[in-house]
């Protein structure tokens, strides 16, 4: 589905009853569903509606129990975010006392919902007529269309001076679909959002993870979010003035966020880089949102460590102590780089389950799993790593619970 005939058919008594009746089927049983379908209904009609079917069990991942309602485009499956990361957003926005959004770029609305939930009033931006489209019908199935309006513009153009916050998630994928990593190729780029921000008395600006930290405005807190572990986004937030410190934005700071406990790491600016020393009894692999936002050397802090190597966001300690901001493995051995060695010490410990992790290598896990020809009723983990710039493999699990 890429145009919006084939979309607004969809909204349509007949395009629902087909969305209703292809619901849940098996994309194994596609091809005998369209045939079937195909006798009563127009062939574009079934293939939109067998289409928006695969999309909505893609993005149950994201939305849960909403994608069985809403709409989606490819791209907007791929780019939205998580439900529960668009909630701790909101939810911060809401803190910060804002009562009107303008959300440029909106997309499909994942993140006009999660507002338009916290009780935030939204003007949902997107230049793309499908887009638009989509974010309006998914508005309208979750009940929120009273608190957001959606337009089709271009958000250049668009006033928010009557608006208490500015939300910008720009797109950054290129035009064959390929991630974008230069901030200045997002659409619109960042300095153009960043200028946006810095006029409202409020604003949010979605940015990629992985954005080098010399890119990030002064004028900005700087927030990374993870959720089961896995990085999802960086925040650039501006503003608050008067809002309760905690949730107000502190310029040149740097926050990680964990979800979906809520566990957060903040610093008034990005710490010194922690030591480094021999590997002691337990590793600490910290989260990626901590990584990404540079405190490694806090959770060394917190569980009297160092690093394994001053390149490596490996932390070590003879002492556990659990933290949230990283999960702990008690090390039993510490060898140097040897798969021939490795393949012996796993047979004689009868290994069958081995879990390869690695930073600061450039060996595949799959590869090391297919060379160790495991065997036997006992489970390891494995680091491939650098200690002291050596080449090094650290053999253990995880830690025991305190």
């Amino acid at each position: 589905m890429t145009d919006l005939d084939s979309f607004t058919a969809l909204l349509t008594p007949e395009g629902r009853a087909l969305l209703d009746a292809v619901a849940g089927h098996d994309p194994a049983d596609e091809l005998a569903t369209a045939t079937r379908l195909r006798r009563d209904h127009p062939a574009p009609l079934v293939s939109a509606a067998l289409g928006q079917a695969r999309l909505r069990q893609r993005a149950a991942v994201k939305f849960g129990a909403d994608a069985a309602r809403m709409f989606f485009t490819p791209h907007g499956v791929e780019q939205a975010t998580r439900t529960e990361v668009a909630a701790h957003r909101a939810a911060r926005i809401a803190a910060l006392g804002v009562r009107s959004v303008a959300d440029l770029c909106c997309g499909i609305g994942g993140d006009a919902v999660a507002l338009a939930r916290a009780g935030v009033r939204v003007l949902a931006v997107d230049r793309d007529p499908v887009t638009a489209a989509v974010a309006q019908a998914n508005a309208e199935a979750l009940g929120l269309a009273e608190l957001i309006e959606v337009r089709e513009a271009e958000v250049a153009e668009v006033e928010v001076g009557g608006y208490d916050a500015v939300f910008v998630d720009p797109a950054r994928r290129g035009g064959r679909g390929g991630r974008v990593f230069d901030p200045e190729a997002y659409s619109p780029p960042l300095s153009w959002a960043v200028e946006a921000a810095l006029r409202a008395p409020v604003a949010a600006l979605k940015i990629a993870p992985g954005v080098p930290h010399e890119a990030i405005p002064p004028q900005a807190e700087a927030e990374w979010i993870s959720y089961g572990g896995d990085v999802k986004e960086a925040v650039l937030w501006f503003g608050g003035a008067g809002a309760p410190g905690g949730v107000r934005p502190a310029p040149g700071s740097v926050r990680a966020t964990l979800l979906p406990a809520g566990e957060q790491l903040w610093s008034p600016e990005p710490p010194p880089d922690a030591p480094a020393g021999p590997v002691g009894r337990y590793l600490y692999e910290p989260d990626g949102a901590v990584i990404r936002a540079h405190q490694v050397a806090e959770v060394a802090e917190r569980v009297g460590g160092h690093l394994v190597d001053e390149t490596i966001a490996y932390v070590t300690s003879d002492s556990l102590r659990p933290t949230p901001f990283a999960a702990a493995y008690e090390i039993t051995d510490v060898l140097p780089f040897n798969l021939k060695r490795l393949k012996a010490l796993l047979r004689e410990r009868e290994v069958g389950v081995l879990t390869v992790k690695k930073r600061g290598s450039a060996v595949e896990p799959e590869e090391v799993r297919r060379r160790m020809k495991l065997r036997g009723p006992n489970a390891a983990t494995v680091f491939l790593t650098r200690v002291a710039g050596a080449p090094t493999m650290l053999v253990g699990g995880p830690a025991p619970a305190a």
